[in-house]
């Protein structure tokens, strides 16, 4: 709209041409908008879901200080006794139940048996036994191995103990983490334009917004690739996105590959079938075995030996060491041979498979140990900040003026998507419809939040119209 002389304050002339304020693109003001709306309601569950990541931090020194005496002992032999005579004093303080899997105890870590009973569903019962004297040092009821207070630590993170339906929550928080943390970058590189000015709050800046602003976006450029990560990462395991990442590994063949363990020539009776018709049942002394030869094929660090369901089956002897560098081999070894009848290395696992599996293991602060678990910790706290600001600054732009006082400051002007050229809403429309569509979390919000916002922009424009305009006085 042109400015008419009419319109002009006194001071305004008298002072010279002001410089035109500069007015933001049609695409950073609808970035804005988002920006702005997203933060707002979906902080929310990132509190939540940075809360409990905070506290899920902290459970291996949970389960050194609730369980330390059925989790480890003090070594009093130079060697561990036979793993059988293991298990058997396992199965002595434990006679329901099947043998599942075995981790053998070195060092000051107990030796672990798992048993499976149908009754418990996904859960099992682990005895911990001490390695060098076969003393059993009780036994808890374990989820994949977590204790109970990680596994309830888990859950909470995971979906509030509230099941399928909380599930929502945290996939919410993770489709929506990256496109507020990737757009915030956008807005605060426009703002400042060089990366020194983009790493360090505005300390000259007066108390207010401004302040508080620089505070808030300095600190998230600082947490901005942790966050990615850790969307990334908790996306590929969510309910709905999670469906959609199997659908892309099952595209280009990048699972982990998996180890045969069809019946074996030796312990089936050779390649023309002399072996009995039922098989007899698995030999838990063959665990020595087993462990040898996986020691002997180069698998030295922690260990599960998995029990096959019937003795034609070869065991599985996976590594479980999770902290870089990961070792994450598995064979499968027949006993009866004994030999190594399938093998599958981290090193051969297809590269997407790979990434995938350290990202989950970072996501949970196993990969680099006590330094991993203090960088999620910093994340944690970093991103509560981050969110304290954001709502602070949304206080403190409210208006104070007597006649226009309010609660918070009013939201970025809407409608700009109307300025945005011709070929960027071609391209954006299926780009946006594509992601949404892998990520319904995402886009079944970002929908909706566009039909209301058009909506309720519609209605304001009917009754502007609709308010009759006052004929100007005679005269003018």
């Amino acid at each position: 709209m042109a400015i008419t002389p009419d319109l002009v304050p006194a001071a305004a002339v008298t002072a010279g041409p002001e410089r035109p304020a500069r007015r933001p693109s049609a695409f950073a003001a609808l970035l804005l908008r988002l920006h702005f709306y997203a933060g707002v309601l979906v902080a929310p569950f990132l509190v939540v879901a940075a809360l409990t990541g905070l506290l899920y931090t902290a459970t291996p020194q949970l389960d050194a200080m609730l369980y330390g005496d059925r989790l480890t002992v003090t070594a009093t032999r130079s060697t561990a006794l036979p793993l059988a005579q293991q298990i058997t004093a396992a199965r002595t303080a434990h006679p329901g139940g099947t043998v599942s899997a075995v981790q053998p105890g070195a060092g000051d870590d107990t030796t672990r048996v798992v048993f499976s009973q149908p009754e418990l569903g996904e859960n099992q019962h682990t005895v911990y036994v001490n390695p060098y004297t076969a003393e059993v040092q009780g036994q808890l009821t374990t989820w994949w191995g977590s204790t109970p207070v990680t596994t309830w630590l888990d859950d909470l993170h995971r979906n509030l103990h509230l099941g399928v339906v909380g599930r929502y929550y945290s996939e919410l928080a993770a489709s929506w983490l990256w496109v507020l943390t990737a757009g915030g970058l956008v807005l605060w590189w426009r703002r400042r334009r060089r990366v020194r000015l983009m790493v360090a709050p505005d300390l000259a800046a007066k108390k207010g917004v401004r302040r508080t602003r620089g505070w808030h976006a300095a600190t998230g450029v600082w947490l901005s690739v942790g966050l990615l990560i850790l969307s990334a990462t908790g996306l590929t395991w969510s309910r709905h996105a999670g469906a959609s990442f199997t659908a892309v590994l099952d595209a280009f063949d990048a699972h982990s590959p998996s180890l045969a363990t069809s019946e074996t020539a030796a312990s089936s009776g050779g390649h023309h079938g002399g072996g009995s018709a039922t098989a007899a049942p698995v030999d838990l002394a063959q665990a020595d075995t087993v462990l040898k030869v996986a020691r002997d094929n180069g698998l030295t660090g922690p260990v599960e030996l998995a029990v096959p369901e019937s003795s034609r089956q070869p065991w599985t002897v996976a590594g479980i060491d999770n902290t870089w560098p990961v070792g994450l081999d598995r064979i499968a070894v027949d006993p009866a041979t004994p030999a190594v009848t399938a093998r599958s290395d981290f090193a051969d696992w297809p590269l997407l498979a790979q990434v995938s599996k350290l990202g989950v293991q970072a996501h949970m602060g196993r990969l680099f140990g006590v330094a991993n678990q203090i960088l999620l910790a910093a994340l944690a706290v970093g991103l509560l900040c981050v969110i304290l600001w954001g709502y602070r600054m949304w206080w403190q732009r409210r208006p104070t003026r007597t006649d226009r006082r309010a609660v918070v400051g009013a939201a970025p002007v809407r409608g700009a998507w109307v300025g945005l050229p011709g070929w960027s809403i071609v391209v954006g429309v299926p780009v946006v419809f594509a992601v949404g569509w892998a990520m319904p979390l995402f886009g079944v919000p970002l929908a909706v939040f566009l039909v209301v916002d058009a909506f309720i922009g519609g209605v304001r424009r009917s009754r502007r119209r609709a308010i009759p305009v006052s004929p100007a006085p005679a005269g003018r």
